[in-house]
């Protein structure tokens, strides 16, 4: 007999209840049960960030979080990115910066960054359903450096992942309210 809970939560805005073993993590959670497979599912020990997704707003590993402590929670996967087939400003930025290669990584990258950004005040441009941007501080090259080492990229080096974050952040300054 398998130890099974109902587990009820929002994914990119959309409501999703479903019944889970308790030892089910969130990453197998969105990919086979919900069907998001943009998660991608690395290392299964929250080193790579290949997993990451935002939970109720924080960048969490979604492989070392259980499905059932998502329950309630407010889930954001890479898939809530895009506006239809229009990229985010974020992802088009990769995108433009050469950011992305075997793309394996990217979304976990693209998760943490937004996550960062949204910390610092800097909400991507206003669009249908979208809040106004906001005027955060605009990160350093050192600090993005800092914080994409959480993650692992075995293609790009890093340099444009870096790129695309710093082109999003002023981008987004720049269109902030003032």
């Amino acid at each position: 007999m398998t130890d099974r809970h109902q587990v009820r939560l929002r994914v990119n805005g959309t409501e999703h209840e479903l019944l889970v073993e308790a030892r089910r993590t969130l990453a197998d959670m969105l990919r086979h049960d919900l069907g998001y497979t943009g998660t991608n599912v690395g290392c299964e020990h929250g080193i790579c960030g290949a997993c990451t997704v935002r939970l109720d707003g924080a960048p969490v590993r979604s492989c070392l979080v259980f499905g059932v402590q998502a329950d309630g929670a407010d889930v954001r996967t890479v898939e809530g990115l895009a506006d239809g087939d229009e990229l985010s400003d974020l992802q088009q930025a990769f995108r433009d910066h050469h950011a992305l290669q075997c793309g394996f990584c990217t979304p976990g990258f693209l998760m943490l960054a937004e996550a960062y950004f949204a910390e610092r005040g800097l909400v991507p441009p206003a669009g249908p359903g979208r809040p106004p941007p906001g005027a955060g501080e605009e990160p350093s090259e050192a600090e993005i450096r800092e914080l994409v080492a959480s993650n692992l990229c075995r293609c790009t080096g890093y340099q444009g992942i870096v790129a695309a974050m710093l082109a999003t952040a002023r981008a987004r300054r720049a269109a902030g309210p003032g």
